[in-house]
């Protein structure tokens, strides 16, 4: 019986490019693999014609011979007749594909005393928009390593150094055989580090580090926002073998104001202001965030929710020098704790009043009232 054509075994034309063989043999392996067939033997040799075709056609050299002799290029030992050909497909192969098609081969020995660089850390800093407003210098104490003075971060007693792992080989990995699978984990001798210590450093256990509570003066600029990080390069954890350290990065976390909130660098604020003011005009004072005092005009007949904008009051815009803006929204509030004097006063004003001068309250009554007649009719 002659053999399927290998491009048509995996579905291609014949000009597909690399990616594309690539793509239509995972998509068979993973559909004809034994292990989701177990006992089907259709499938386990769909599998094998699968992975035989792939085998040929992802080589450049092979897939040349294949374009130009067929099958007969890689029959007797031979390729298109000439020697060094391919000498069968035999269940070895398979690992290696996979190695290619899922990249988990490998195997680069590691350098038992090469340097690693430290791991980064995070510092979550709080403070009050005020500290925003004008920036300031924090003083932190933060939990890290420091290399081993003892041994410089190599972890070995002093006059030895790091062998290559004998398990992984210094590759910090090993692999099994399952099926056709090449299967790859952390090598459990020197969880993954490639390299073992048989004299640690009696003050660090072969660890190269010492735990120690550092103390860092952290400058926050002017205009940070929520959420703003800051690095500090070094800072981290750390190296080994002298590796440099990682990294801290410091993240910025405003509390909640009282009076003013914030977005960008605007900031609002509420401010109450007596009836007669709105109604009347009139000046008020306003607190702003950098902790002085202006004077708004507030104009007439001014009503609850009205804005006033008051330029340059705002926040720093980090690191350009200049500020945002600063609005006010009025609450017009009510009087209350009224004196007797103070009610017949507003009893005779009300009486004096007409629609002009409640033009909102009289407008809404009056559709209130045309809906009522609807209703009623």
């Amino acid at each position: 019986m002659s053999k399927q054509d290998y491009y048509e075994t995996l579905g291609v034309d014949r000009s597909a490019d690399a990616a594309g063989l690539k793509s239509a043999y995972r998509k068979l392996a993973m559909k004809y693999h034994p292990d989701r067939n177990p006992g089907d033997a259709e499938a386990e040799a769909k599998f094998k014609e699968v992975s035989e075709a792939y085998d040929i056609l992802k080589d450049d050299q092979k897939r040349s011979a294949y374009d130009q002799y067929g099958h007969a290029a890689f029959e007797n030992g031979g390729m298109g007749g000439g020697g060094g050909g391919f000498h069968g497909f035999e269940a070895s192969g398979f690992s290696d594909i996979f190695e290619d098609l899922f990249g988990m081969g490998g195997g680069r020995r590691r350098d038992p005393n090469a340097s690693r660089r430290g791991s980064d850390l995070r510092y979550n800093l709080t403070i009050t928009l005020e500290d925003a407003f004008t920036g300031k210098s924090e003083k932190i104490k933060i939990p890290t390593s420091v290399a081993c003075d003892t041994c410089d971060g190599s972890g070995a007693e002093d006059g030895t150094k790091p062998s290559a792992c004998t398990t992984c080989n210094g590759i910090g990995k090993v692999r099994s055989q399952q099926g056709f699978f090449m299967v790859e984990r952390t090598c459990p001798s020197c969880q993954g580090q490639g390299m073992t210590i048989e004299n640690p450093c009696g003050d660090c256990s072969g660890t190269g580090k010492k735990n120690k509570n550092k103390t860092l003066d952290v400058k926050i600029p002017a205009g940070v926002e929520e959420g703003t990080r800051i690095r500090l390069s070094g800072e981290g954890k750390a190296g080994t073998r002298g590796g440099p350290s990682g990294d801290l990065y410091i993240f910025i976390d405003i509390e909640y104001h009282p009076i003013f909130q914030r977005d960008g660098s605007t900031v609002f604020c509420e401010i109450p202001i007596p009836m007669t003011t709105a109604a009347l005009g009139g000046e008020i004072e306003v607190p702003t965030i950098g902790g002085d005092k202006t004077t708004v005009k507030i104009s007439k007949g001014t009503q609850t929710g009205k804005r006033y904008k008051i330029s340059g009051k705002g926040m720093p815009v980090l690191n350009r020098g200049t500020y945002g803006d600063m609005f006010i929204e009025t609450n017009v509030e009510t009087p209350v704790n009224l004196s007797k004097k103070q009610k017949e006063l507003l009893r005779a004003f009300a009486e004096e009043c007409g629609d002009d001068v409640s033009p909102e309250a009289s407008g809404f009554i009056n559709k209130a009232k045309e809906l009522w007649e609807d209703l009623t009719d």
